[in-house]
């Protein structure tokens, strides 16, 4: 059967789905300006939307039951702040990128009192019949963000306004379908935050073996060991084990947008390339200069201090001075030493550390297990961090999954009536 469809502002929808105005919508609620020293996790009478976990925590569609921060104390309200309730959606107006905008809808509350905090618009149905968590989908879909990006103000800090987005177009299908549109959503959404939830649980995990598996400061063995080890471990520097190295420099005019060899620099190491060398030139600088060997541990020098990537043996080629290794004898066990990264305290000067400089690197101090017991530590993490990983990637397959469906349900191109 030919699906007909209607010409709107916001593309190409089907002729029984409906168009009304934000403004036509939307009546817009008081919010608080409380900072998050304001709020807890312990409890309290009323809990708060803060922006920015509507940025970077809830999903479209809050569902209250879950952890929501707590009010510190209840005269830190005004008297014009509005509880909210179930279907109203609460949008974050302020953003350091183009995530201004997004947007939570309140679910599930219950008996619980719920206000909007500092940075968002709170806002509550006055015309029209939408399905519970409609609105939280379409307004953080592209057919409704892409109507507020041109309204976006800032430069360092993104800012929407009320105002400004009074006329961005809100879709309503028939009640019927939008219930369809949403089951079919919060089916894909359950699976990401079950596997979501794997994920932190197994971070948290990590993290705790992480404190108990090292000696804490003036110890020298730690609080939790593998079966069999019993050794004290030694105070070393990274002097006392190896030496820094780097790739030869590149220059820019050596480097092309396409080649044959990636070439990863400071903001594209552990990512994509954006720039490459040819063939010839790498097999030179490779025989020539200092090259790691697969199993090394990469690690950045400059911006973010400390990330690492293992090397895996392929063909390519590093940033000078930004991204270096220690190279190292038979005394250093690669596994561990990418664990060791990850909690050293590198010793550095100043309080924001901008650049790790060879002489920092290898002054900087650790303790040092015996050979046999570092094995048995960086086969230990490199199975935690194998089982997040992998559920890591489940998360990231449900959540691609989500956004082609969003796509596709959410302008009618695939119709679920």
């Amino acid at each position: 059967m030919v699906r007909k469809l209607k010409h709107t502002d916001i593309g190409d929808i089907p002729v029984d789905w409906e168009l009304q105005t934000f403004d036509e919508t939307f009546r817009v609620l008081s919010n608080n300006t409380l900072s998050r020293e304001n709020l807890n996790n312990r409890g309290g009478a009323v809990r708060n939307i803060h922006y920015g976990d509507i940025l970077t925590k809830f999903p479209e569609v809050l569902n209250c039951k879950e952890e929501i921060p707590y009010v510190n104390e209840l005269s830190l309200l005004s008297s014009s702040t509005q509880l909210l309730q179930d279907g109203d959606i609460v949008i974050a107006d302020t953003a350091e990128d183009e995530t201004v905008g997004k947007v939570t809808e309140v679910q599930n509350l219950g008996d619980s009192k719920l206000v909007a905090g500092l940075h968002t618009i709170p806002c509550r149905v006055k015309k029209g019949d939408f399905a519970p968590g409609w609105l939280g989908y379409y307004m953080n879909s592209n057919l409704f963000h892409n109507q507020i990006l041109p309204y976006i103000t800032g430069i360092k800090v993104s800012s929407i306004s009320k105002g400004a987005i009074s006329e961005t177009l809100i879709l309503v299908p028939p009640f019927d379908e939008q219930e369809k549109i949403v089951q079919s959503l919060n089916e894909v959404q359950l699976l990401m935050t079950a596997e979501t939830k794997v994920v932190n649980k197994m971070k948290f995990v990590k993290n705790g073996c992480l404190s108990k598996m090292f000696p804490q400061k003036d110890a020298t063995v730690p609080e939790m060991r593998l079966p069999g080890f019993t050794e004290a471990w030694e105070q070393r520097k990274f002097s006392d084990v190896g030496t820094v190295a780097m790739c030869k420099r590149i220059f820019k005019d050596q480097t092309s947008d396409e080649g044959e060899v990636p070439f990863y620099k400071i903001g594209t190491f552990g990512g994509a390339p954006d720039a490459y060398i040819t063939r010839e030139l790498f097999e030179e600088y490779k025989k020539t200069y200092q090259y790691p060997s697969k199993g090394d541990i990469l690690i950045s020098a400059s911006g973010s201090i400390g990330r690492t990537i293992e090397y895996t043996g392929e063909d390519e080629y590093f940033q000078d001075s930004n991204i270096v290794w220690l190279k190292h004898g038979e005394n250093l066990d690669n596994s561990f030493l990418k664990v060791l990264y990850s909690i050293v305290e590198w010793s550095c000067e100043g309080s924001t550390i901008k650049r790790l400089y060879n002489d920092n690197f290898l002054k900087t101090e650790f303790m040092l297990p015996k050979i046999d017991e570092q094995i048995k530590i960086g086969k230990y993490f490199r199975k935690l961090d194998h089982l997040i990983t992998l559920h890591q990637c489940k998360c990231d397959k449900y959540s691609n999954i989500k956004k082609g469906m969003m796509s596709d349900l959410l302008t009618g191109k695939i119709r679920l009536v």
